[in-house]
């Protein structure tokens, strides 16, 4: 978003508008891929699997509750950011689970 002080509040309200909408229909457009999102997942399925096998029964509350926390924070901020429905699952999954593809 391109600031000039000179331009009138009113134009820049429209313009900032204008360019936000351009933006949301573009991401919206935009086909999600969850390849690396399933990857994270199924690294997250496992550790759970992993400590519940284990007895380890206070670490399996702590991780499966930070990674139910991120996903309610991503999906209230696709929410907030205008997504709605299965497409706001969508990129909320892809925010809690996407880092699965750096492994």
């Amino acid at each position: 978003m391109h600031f000039d002080e000179n331009e009138p509040q009113a134009v820049r309200e429209e313009r900032f508008a204008a360019e936000r909408a351009a933006r949301r229909a573009s991401r919206k457009a935009a086909r999600l891929d969850s390849r690396d999102a399933h990857l994270g997942a199924a690294i997250v399925v496992v550790a759970l699997v992993l400590l519940g096998w284990f007895g380890q029964w206070v670490t399996l509350a702590i991780v499966s509750g930070v990674f139910l926390i991120w996903f309610a924070a991503a999906l209230s901020w696709t929410y907030a950011d205008g997504d709605q429905g299965r497409h706001a699952l969508q990129r909320a999954y892809n925010l809690t689970f996407g880092w699965g593809g750096g492994f």
